[in-house]
Parts: C-alpha cells; structure tokens; sequence
C-alpha cells in the first residue's frame, strides 16, 4: 500500500510518537515534541548512530574500504558560543535564504519552495520541479539559481535545444539560463505570471523582489540587552568541533586521520518550515568532522560516502526510495571539492523527488585555516573592514595554531576535514516513513482486516518485547510479570500488558512496530514454556520461558 503522509502524522499523534508544539495553545509552526515512544525512537536512532560511529569503533585494524586505521572521539559543545566564531565560519555574514513576500495577503515564502511556471513556443509547460529562484541579471524575470543546478540543466537541455542554443558540458548554471531568458526575450516569448504571483490561489498577488534573511536565532548574554552582548544560537554542531581542535588533541592521543563526533540540538530560524518534522526550526544533528591529511582526503571522503549510506540500509532504508547524489561541480561550495547527499523519498514529496537525510561535504581546510586566520584575503580592501572597538577587524581569525604536527614525520599541515553531517530528527521521520505499511491479517474470529504494522529495525523500535498472560488468574499474571522484570534487568525495552482480546493486544504492538510479543498461557505452567510472536512473520514458536532473555538478546545482535 502507497505510503500516505496524512495517515502517518495521525499514527504519529495517536500512538505518542510526535505531538505539535504548544499544541493547546494552537501549535508553534516549526517545533515539535516527541512522545513517549517518539522520544524512544528517536533516543535509538541517536544510540545507533554513536554505538556504530563511535563506541564501537575498533582504532586498531582497518574498516573495510577505508585507507587505514583510525581513532574516533566524542565533544558535547555549548549551545551559544562566541559570536566570533559565526563571523570566521561565514553564518553571520552568509546563513540566509531568499525570502520573498506577497504585497496583497501578507504571505511570506522561501523562493526555493516555490514554483515556476513556463511558456515556451506558444505553450505552457506547467510547473516545473522546486526551484531556487533569483532574478536574472539585465531581466525583469525570476530564474534559477545555483542552488537548483541539477533542476536547471535538465530544464535548460530540453529547452535550449530547442531555441538552438549551444550548451557546453559543465557550464555555469546560471550562464545557461541568462542565455535561455535572452532567447526567449529574442524570440519574443517570455515567462508566463510575469511578474511572479503569490502562491496563493485565492490571492495571486504581486510578490516583492527576493531579499536575505539571516537564519540565526538572535540572543544576548548577560543583564542589558547591547550589541556587545549579542550572541546567537547555534546553526551547526560542527563549529562546536572546529574550534575544539587543539584541545582534543592536546588532551587526548589522538592522531590523524581521526574523527570527532557531536550529538546536539541546533536552531535556524527557518522562513516556511513545513512537512512535519523534515524542517523544523529545532532540530538535533549527528555530526563527524574526520580530520586527515590533505593527500588522501579523497579517499576518506569517498569512504565516509559509502559507509553512512551503508547505515541507512543496514537499518531498514533501502530500495528506490533511497539515494546517494553526487554533487555537480556547480553545485559545490567554493571550499569543497566533493559532496554528496543520502536522500530519501518522502511520501509528501511529488513523485521523483527525493529530500536531504544526510550531507558527506569534502570541506578541505577551510574551517580550521577561517578560525586560525579569519576570512580576509589579499582582495579585501583594509578601509572597507568592520572594526571591533579596538581597531581590529570583526571577522579575525582567532590567531590560534591550529595545524598539526606528525610526530614522526616531522611533517606541519592544516588537515583537511570531512564532514559527514545527519538529521536525527529527520532520520527518525525517515524510518518512521519507510516503517507504517497496511497489510491484511485474520482477527480473531478468523475475518481478514487491515493491519497497520510498523516494521522498524528491531535496533530502532521504542519496545523490543511486549508481555501478555493470556487470562488474569491461574498464575498467568504473575509468571507474565517475572518474564518482564527478567527482560528489563536486562536492559531490554518491555511492555507489559493484561487486557483485552489477545489478537487486539498483538495488532496493537504491531501499529507501534514491537518486533516481538511473547504470551503466557495455560501449558507455561506445565511445561515451562512461553508463545514468542514474530511482528513480521507472524511466525509463534514455543520457547522456555528461562529462554525468553537470551533468545530476544541474540535477535537483536543478528
């Protein structure tokens, strides 16, 4: 059954995984939070991904398709830092989207949320995929920008071949779309809804010309309110890491290649959040800034690529609704020379369309080398500089060495950094996604009906093992509830429960994605042993009760 996005969000509510924010007091667009199992999934999707990234790395032999062995560590970092900090990494200066509003209704929109509607050759084409838009420089039209270059140049080699025009492999972007535009101009089509229309169908209004807006959630330290003592929340984990360098590694015996990792909440204040929890304005990160040297950074990037796809799938995140996208070269940031994105296909997303889990950014040496000397450079005129009040530039660089040295080699170098960076919010919507499934099942009197089972991973499901005695008396209860306390002393996640209709207890357990149930009937008290259930195969096996621990315990590991 076709994934349905509406029917997702209700089981969210319902079942306690996700609640809107302020929800009795009419909700707060782009937060959210998690419910009792919400806040149990979740809590495994970030203890499978620091259980498998870090702890149980093993720094004294070679993973499998990585260049040699290395060491990996762990930082928990202040959420405010420094505003400095913003200033040298480029947030303070560039963290913006396009923001554009609508002079009739007031509505307000990311330009790259929208869509862009084109006639070409007498005929309109209808929408075409999410675009970035800006306008075009020498037009009056919105166009693409390089941040939709992948979009574009499937647009543009339709229509530009077409319009005759030449377009060489590799070609700017937004080169190819000023040359399409001219030609439309030439040709004397032009873009329909010019100018651009709000979105809004019951409004269609005029909408402003695209403007930035800062992302960064705006703070002050301390008693007044003053622009010394503005400060901000953080954007990113990763800058928690960046300038912790040193200090790990003068603390620690680190040695690179090695990698730091960070679990923590991260604030942007997006414009339009939207689509649940995908983009929200609180978010939690899962970051690894992997430190190396510069001549065989290639190589770890293309190994921390492959093996954090390789999570997902290991996890339940497989077939054609995941993805791992290579950048184009136009699509890059001035800094890296490879990115690529772990993607997946949401069930609110149109068809063919995939939506960000995870970024693995070849980043070099930038960050080190923007906090070690800021951001200026020999273009930069010294009378066009914003001065603290001591005279010195606002964006310097800490003045800190933060190169490494190899004790023996000899060798100096800033290490080049790769950066494999996830959402575990929207990992936890993403499995959540690809769990809810519809199948057909006999009840209890032998009728099929529609089952909604949640299929996560075992490592990923809130409860491992929920415990029913079949009837309240002959010592079922008390048996059920000495198989439970043995489980949960165990560190395994049990539920336990004596009510209802036993076929309605299972199909309970299904819709919140428990992989096992295990039942004590009349013959536990005979021969000793229990009902265990299998969530997905529905297969029931008869198991010693003293069994129970060890048997879950090696289901788990398999």
């Amino acid at each position: 059954m076709a994934r349905s996005m509406d029917e997702i969000v209700s089981l969210c509510k319902r079942r306690g995984f996700i609640f809107q924010n302020s929800e009795i007091y009419g909700g707060q667009n782009g937060f959210w939070d998690y419910g009792p199992l919400g806040a149990e999934l979740k809590r495994n999707v970030r203890e499978a991904w620091y259980h498998d990234m870090v702890r149980s790395h093993d720094e004294l032999s070679v993973p499998r398709g990585a260049p040699q062995a290395f060491q990996m560590v762990s930082v928990e970092t202040s959420i405010i830092m420094h505003p400095q900090v913003w200033k040298c990494s480029g947030h303070y200066d560039l963290f913006a989207d396009m923001m554009v509003d609508c002079h009739t209704c007031k509505g307000r929109w990311r330009v790259d949320h929208l869509r862009l509607k084109v006639a070409f050759g007498g005929q309109e084409h209808g929408e075409t995929a999410l675009l970035a838009w800006a306008y075009v420089p020498g037009t009056d039209s919105f166009g693409w920008s390089r941040n939709a270059a992948k979009l574009l140049r499937q647009e543009a080699a339709r229509r530009t071949h077409d319009a005759g025009i030449p377009v060489s492999p590799g070609e700017p972007a937004d080169a190819v779309w000023s040359e399409y535009v001219e030609a439309l101009h030439a040709s004397g089509e032009s873009l329909s809804d010019r100018p651009v229309r709000c979105p809004n169908r019951d409004c269609r209004g005029e909408l402003t010309e695209p403007r930035e807006f800062n992302l960064m959630f705006e703070t002050h330290t301390g008693a007044i309110r003053t622009d010394e003592n503005k400060a901000f929340l953080r954007p990113e984990t990763a800058q928690g890491i960046f300038v912790n360098f040193r200090n790990v590694c003068d603390s620690t015996r680190v040695k690179v290649p090695f990698g730091i990792a960070q679990v923590g909440k991260s604030f942007r204040n997006e414009i339009t959040p939207r689509n649940f929890t995908f983009r929200s304005r609180e978010f939690e990160q899962m970051e690894i800034e992997f430190f190396c040297h510069p001549d065989s950074s290639q190589d770890w990037y293309r190994y921390w690529r492959d093996r954090r796809m390789n999570w997902y799938v290991d996890l339940g995140l497989a077939g054609e609704r995941l993805q791992l996208r290579e950048h184009a070269p136009d699509e890059l940031s001035h800094y890296s020379t490879g990115t690529a994105d772990v993607e997946y296909a949401f069930p609110f997303l149109d068809a063919g369309e995939f939506g960000e889990l995870e970024g693995v950014a070849h980043r070099g040496d930038f960050d080190l080398r923007s906090h070690m000397e800021g951001k200026l450079d020999e273009n930069t005129d010294p009378l066009e500089l914003e001065l603290d009040a001591d005279g010195k530039p606002k964006w310097r660089g800490s003045g800190k060495d933060l190169s490494y040295r190899d004790n023996q080699s000899g060798e100096r170098f800033v290490p080049h950094v790769i950066e494999p960076s996830a959402g575990a919010d929207r990992a936890t919507l993403a499995f959540i996604c690809e769990a809810w499934c519809v199948d057909e099942q006999p009840d209890d009197k032998g009728n099929l009906k529609p089952r909604t089972v949640m299929q996560f991973h075992p490592r990923l499901a809130p409860i491992k093992v929920a415990v029913f005695p079949l009837i309240k008396k002959e010592g079922m209860p008390e048996k059920a509830i000495e198989v439970y306390r043995e489980l949960t002393s165990a560190g395994i996640s049990a539920f336990y429960h004596q009510q209802g209709a036993i076929g309605r207890r299972y199909r309970g357990q299904d819709e919140i994605g428990t992989p096992w149930c295990v039942t004590i009937d009349g013959d536990t008290a005979t021969d000793g042993t229990v009902t265990l259930r299998d969530r997905d195969s529905l297969e029931q096996l008869r198991i010693p009760a003293k069994h129970v621990v060890d048997e879950i315990q090696r289901r788990l590991k398999s």
